[in-house]
This record gives C-alpha cells, sequence and structure tokens, in this order.
C-alpha cells in the first residue's frame, strides 16, 4: 500500500498499525495538505458483505460522534477493491505502546484516559 493514491487524493506513506479488519496507514491528503490516518479494510474481508457492512457503519457511527477526545472521521471512500475511512492523524504513543513500556494502569489512569 506505501506509495499508492487513494482516492486520487491520499497518498499512503506508512503502515502504523492494524487490528483483525483493517490496518492503518499514515497519508498526506494532496488537496488539503495535511496529515491523516487512512484505515484499509483487507482485502480478504472487503468481499464479505457483512464485514463491509460493518466497516461502513463503523465509519458512520465515528463520524456522528464529535468530543476532543476522540478522532474526527473526515472522509470513507472507495477505490476499486479497496475500502477506506479518512481519519484525523494524531502523532504520538499507543496505549498499547503505553503498557508495554509502563506496565499495567491503575484504575485512577484509567479513569483518567
Amino acid at each position: 500500500m506505501v506509495g499508492m493514491i487513494l482516492g486520487n487524493r491520499y497518498e499512503i506513506l506508512e503502515e502504523v498499525g492494524g487490528g483483525g479488519m483493517a490496518k492503518v496507514y499514515r497519508a498526506r491528503c494532496r488537496l488539503l495538505n495535511r496529515f491523516v490516518a487512512v484505515k484499509v479494510l483487507k482485502p480478504e474481508l472487503a468481499a464479505d458483505e457483512d464485514f463491509l457492512k460493518r466497516f461502513h457503519k463503523e465509519a458512520q457511527a465515528a463520524a456522528a460522534l464529535n468530543s476532543p477526545h476522540i478522532v474526527g472521521v473526515y472522509d470513507v471512500g472507495q477505490d476499486g477493491d479497496i475500502h477506506y475511512i479518512v481519519m484525523e492523524y494524531v502523532e504520538g504513543q499507543t496505549l498499547k505502546e503505553y503498557i508495554e513500556a509502563n506496565g499495567m494502569l491503575s484504575w485512577q489512569e484509567t479513569v483518567d484516559y
């Protein structure tokens, strides 16, 4: 994916994470010249209508939220067989990385997050 341009707009720069349904990439929006996160549905799941529906529901649910503690959703798209969600990119350490470096969070820290 690195080096691809999705939707004639989002230049994929590097992979930054992933999960069971998708991989997340840091990208540059060529139209607005800003960095974004692009969540791309795994190809083997894109052919499955149930996963595709869940992916789009996730995008709609996330886009409906408005909080300084939740990344914003900017766009949803499809480029050929590639389905993606474009979100705000936040630099920094992930919660997983923090826990690996510092151990389990206390309940007080958990409440703060």
